[in-house]
């Protein structure tokens, strides 16, 4: 469940992400944590996203909070970015992580199989087509409802 105040603190930190040229991707509160944290995602459009955008953030943002008042009690303030574990969907994105570990969602299944991990060989207009071990999978794109990259560890 998300918590009852991410929306308050999502319409406050979007200007916040804006104003230094970075995009808020998402806000989560741990409460089961001592003393609580509060972890905002940010990316920047620009560039990938480094530490400088991390701590330009935290130092803004947690200004912008202090003079809300928002959140009551003690609380820790994380601000990372997502990272590259997510989806892949632009054809830039196919290209540019070409023999990376994959990881391909079908529905409804494709050969008796929902789930594929192979290394990511190249995208075209109707297949994905995966290394595995040195066998070729051609997956049909129309049946792939997600491709991200392995998280490895």
């Amino acid at each position: 469940m998300t918590h009852p105040l991410i929306p308050q603190l999502i319409e406050l930190a979007t200007p916040v992400a804006a104003e230094l040229g970075l995009e808020l991707v998402g806000i989560v509160f741990h409460t089961n944590q001592n003393p609580p944290a509060l972890r905002v995602d940010i990316r920047n459009p620009e560039q990938d996203t480094g530490l400088d955008d991390c701590e330009r953030m935290s130092r803004s943002l947690e200004a912008s909070l202090d003079a809300a008042e928002i959140i009551p009690d003690a609380y820790v303030l994380e601000v990372s970015s997502p990272g590259i574990s997510r989806q892949l969907v632009t054809d830039r994105e196919f290209i540019s992580f070409k023999g990376f570990p994959v990881i391909v969602v079908t529905s409804p299944p494709f050969n008796h199989q929902e789930q594929w991990i192979g290394n990511l060989v190249r995208r075209d207009e109707t297949t994905v087509y995966l290394n595995q071990k040195g066998r070729m999978v051609a997956i049909p794109r129309d049946l792939i409802t997600k491709v991200q990259l392995e998280e490895k560890g």
